[in-house]
């Protein structure tokens, strides 16, 4: 099997493993911080083993890059806690094509922080979005929605976007250091934000719960990262882009099959739209650069 062809296969399945985060994650019963916190604890476990046998605890790890990456670990674990708490109150499908917004706060940020220009074409792309977004947000839930709180849990999916776009703008520091490791960070960082409220003294009940949350730290984030770290290596930035997508048609379709959640005609198309917005803007920014510009790190949209 050809590099190619091995890191396509890992890609997807990286994306379809993250697009069924959501149904493990409501179907824990548990509030959002809780299974944030155990899927920080088990992935850490799962990323410390990596990390070991690929002999990156040791020298590796500099106390400035550290810090960076806690930075980017506070950002990532906010980023999950209100993904999560999305879920609840907007579904998991409204939840996934709003969080896919990620792009558009990048190029803000890129604006904001860089002072890249936003061309025509990016413009045109964000008024493209946004007009999803509010097509989105102004349909009434459709069939077996899950809350009555239906804008707060877009606002809360827009709100994981923003903080994994301040996630993707740290990341850019981290150029060079060892993906697995940032990760392990990540999730560190992540237990001990969360260890003081995550009601320790009355763990999760049940074998199934359990079950639940060790999926969650050892397939949605130990597996998937390592797949998803593995395919970058073999793959061109375009295909990564394209291939990101499984993740939103794949929990589209969960949320359908499992809790019977469908979509309104007006949120199909808000959502379609948002989705193809973001999808220009991949094939954009993957266009080839000038010699001298400096090639930003990949980093593929995923939970």
């Amino acid at each position: 099997m050809d590099r190619k062809t091995q890191g396509t296969l890992e890609m997807g399945a990286a994306m379809a493993i993250s697009g069924t985060i959501g149904w493990f994650v409501v179907q824990s019963g548990l509030p959002a911080l809780q299974v944030v916190f155990w899927r920080c604890a088990f992935g850490a476990v799962t990323l410390g083993l990596v990390c070991w046998a690929m002999g990156l605890l040791r020298g590796v790890l500099t106390w400035r890059t550290a810090l960076w990456a806690g930075l980017g670990g506070v950002a990532i674990v906010t980023n999950w806690l209100l993904l999560f708490g999305a879920y609840s109150h907007a579904s998991i499908s409204v939840a996934t094509a709003v969080y896919n917004t990620q792009p558009f706060m990048l190029v803000v940020f890129g604006a904001l922080l860089f002072g890249e220009r936003i061309t025509l074409a990016k413009l045109g792309w964000l008024a493209t979005a946004f007009a999803g977004m509010l097509l989105i947000v102004q349909a009434r839930p459709g069939a077996g929605a899950p809350g009555s709180h239906y804008a707060l849990g877009v606002a809360m999916a827009l709100g994981a976007a923003f903080f994994w776009a301040v996630a993707s703008v740290i990341a850019k520091r981290l150029t060079g250091t060892p993906p697995h490791l940032i990760a392990l960070v990540q999730v560190a960082v992540g237990v001990l934000m969360l260890a003081p409220f995550a009601q320790l003294g009355t763990p999760p009940q049940g074998a199934s719960t359990w079950l639940i949350l060790i999926t969650l730290g050892v397939v949605h984030t130990g597996v998937m990262y390592i797949l998803l770290y593995g395919a970058v290596q073999k793959l061109p930035t375009f295909l990564q882009g394209a291939l990101s997508f499984i993740y939103p048609v794949v929990a589209i379709a969960v949320d359908f099959a499992a809790f019977g959640h469908r979509l309104q005609p007006a949120q199909w198309l808000g959502a379609a739209a948002i989705l193809l917005a973001a999808a220009a803007m991949n094939l954009q920014a993957t266009r080839p650069r000038p010699p001298a510009a400096r090639a930003a790190p990949p980093d593929p949209r995923s939970t």
